[in-house]
């Protein structure tokens, strides 16, 4: 990660709002829809040996409930019986059943170490599906969410290996060839682990194409495997395939072929080589000196040097420049000397212009050189940041802000995951292009807003829950924020039975459900139709956010959930509900 551009994702402080005054509880009525299945949910529960919070986390937490984002409220699950079976609604008070779209060819329980089935909709004609037993299927499906329409035709299916889940996938054209990406995840068993869980997470990257254009059959072009030591919160590759995202709170790096060990080790030989420091350098005050050893054949007169104001320029007879560019700060260059000592040794003297100046470095953009502070340096810039630090826990009991105790912080403070970082790996050279450390700015939830675009994930940023957007065509503003949610960073932190977060492709609501039942819903901010005054400041209320909670009538554990602009989809074992939040347009 060496090379990569170190970024910081930069909030729109209109989108921010300062004076929110918190959630009012509201008791209007939502009208709650429920359909029984005609077969139980197809869930996988954890073995024996799946006892990681890794496995938990990618499995045991696994929302069974697909949303279609290429058409309007949309959803889709496998049952039992290994239908993938979808609903559609355009009209809730004429809900149709669940209807069966494909069937899996494979009997689900004949595999005892199979995951769940996963489905992700590429495109709004293409849709990847895995069986939980290491089988992708590519199928075609024509245009969804109608029986007239849809129709799912496999164009590809392969076995790749052990059992995985779809992360994500996209659909591109390259070169005139149709192509998909596709991210399985796997939790593997590791035996060079043994002071950690034993097991590691592995993001295969595999890419399937059109063989010719014209050629309808499809087959594997590519694959890279990443591997790292925490389930990712969000994995996405870019809509043009030549990218990928990941959140995670350890870091992932591509597993190397023998070829391109070889080459990092020639790469590490040559920066080894190079590690000596070409030149050294200190200063007082007043005076920089530069240390630079000479080899054996130098004499007085190979060497050449010119001062300038700004420059430096140092020669070793007719070689190219040893040093040469802009320096730090200016000198008074025709005071400047320069020495060759007994040691056989080149000692530069420059005297600065502007004395008490620090310079941070010697030749602007020049790492080639090391300096080296004086002792005494050393204890005066101790001696200056000492007010800093101290061993007494408040050592001014009379100024008016005490430094902060953490034992006043609420337990919805904490964070878990302070290690979590956003990286873009490119897919040519399979390294790091930009990193960005997320520090305390934990992962809340994704959410597609865009279908054509890479997912949203909304992160806490101090009391707030802040959306953003990546756009990977757009390196100087690669990370949007488009919107925000009020105080949900607090809010979510206080509810400890949650299981899955999502939100409205147009902000207009958050919402969050329990392991059971309940289903809160956070609004955004709205005018109000009558006068409200704060009794505190006496001043008129523009507008209230409302929190509303529904109760739904089942005891089986919600196993899916996912959020439209006007409906909340949740599932159980059981029965699918739906929620309406807002009335269409």
């Amino acid at each position: 990660m060496a090379g990569a551009a170190h970024c910081s994702l930069q909030a729109k402080r209109l989108l921010l709002d300062p004076k929110f005054e918190g959630y009012k509880l509201s008791l209007e009525p939502l009208a709650c829809y429920q359909l029984a299945l005609d077969a139980a949910v197809a869930e996988v529960q954890l073995r024996d040996d799946q006892y990681t919070l890794d496995h938990m986390r990618a499995f045991g937490m696994y929302n069974y409930l697909h949303l279609d984002s290429w058409y309007q409220d949309n959803v889709y699950y496998v049952d039992q019986f290994g239908r993938v079976m979808n609903l559609s609604v355009t009209l809730d008070t004429a809900l149709q059943k669940p209807r069966e779209v494909f069937r899996l060819p494979t009997d689900l329980t004949a595999c005892d170490n199979r995951l769940c089935a996963s489905v992700h909709f590429s495109s709004s004609t293409w849709v990847t599906l895995s069986d939980g037993t290491g089988r992708l299927y590519l199928i075609k499906s024509g245009k969804r969410g109608s029986s007239a329409s849809e129709k799912w035709e496999i164009v590809f299916n392969e076995e790749l290996g052990s059992p995985f889940i779809i992360a994500h996938s996209v659909s591109f054209v390259k070169s005139g060839a149709h192509s998909l990406a596709v991210l399985l995840l796997r939790v593997e068993k590791d035996e060079l682990d043994t002071k950690g869980s034993g097991f590691h997470v592995t993001l295969e990257w595999v890419t399937i194409a059109e063989r010719k254009e014209g050629d309808h059959r499809y087959e594997i072009i590519k694959r890279r495997v990443l591997q790292g030591k925490s389930v990712p919160h969000y994995a996405a590759i870019e809509p043009s395939g030549d990218g990928l995202m990941i959140v995670s709170h350890k870091p992932f790096t591509f597993m190397q072929s023998e070829s391109d060990t070889l080459e990092e080790n020639d790469d590490a030989k040559v920066s080894n080589e190079k590690k000596d420091p070409l030149y050294y350098w200190q200063q007082t005050e007043d005076v920089v000196t530069i240390t630079v050893h000479l080899p054996q054949d130098i004499t007085k007169d190979d060497i050449k040097i010119r001062f300038s104001p700004d420059n430096i320029c140092v020669t070793l007879k007719d070689q190219p420049p040893l040093m040469e560019g802009k320096l730090s700060s200016s000198v008074d260059h025709e005071s400047c000397t320069w020495i060759i000592r007994e040691d056989k040794s080149l000692e530069i003297s420059l005297i600065k212009k502007n004395e008490g100046s620090r310079w941070p470095e010697l030749i602007v953009g020049d790492t080639r050189g090391e300096f080296i502070m004086d002792p005494s340096q050393c204890s005066e810039i101790a001696e200056s940041l000492m007010h800093l630090t101290s061993e007494v826990m408040n050592p001014n009991p009379d100024k008016e802000n005490p430094p902060c105790n953490a034992q006043e912080l609420e337990e919805c403070d904490a964070f878990l995951e302070d290690g979590a970082s956003l990286c873009r790996f490119d897919g040519d050279t399979l390294k790091v292009t930009h990193i960005i450390n997320l520090g305390s700015n934990q992962y809340l939830f994704s959410v597609v807003v865009n279908p054509k675009e890479m997912p949203c994930f909304c992160l806490r940023h101090d009391v707030d829950a802040l959306l953003w957007q990546p756009h990977s065509d757009q390196p100087e503003n690669m990370w949007e924020h488009i919107a925000t949610f009020n105080a949900l960073g607090y809010v979510q932190a206080s509810k400890q039975d949650k299981k899955f977060m999502a939100c409205a492709p147009d902000y207009s609501y958050a919402a969050l459900c329990e392991c059971l039942r309940r289903v809160f819903i956070y609004r955004q901010p709205t005018p109000l139709a009558t006068v409200l005054y704060n009794r505190k400041e006496g001043r008129q209320v523009g507008q209230v956010a409302k929190q509303l909670v529904a109760t739904l009538e089942a005891n089986d554990p919600i196993l899916g959930f996912q959020a439209t602009s006007e409906r909340l989809f949740v599932l159980t074992t059981k029965t699918l509900f739906l929620i309406k939040v807002n009335s269409g347009n």
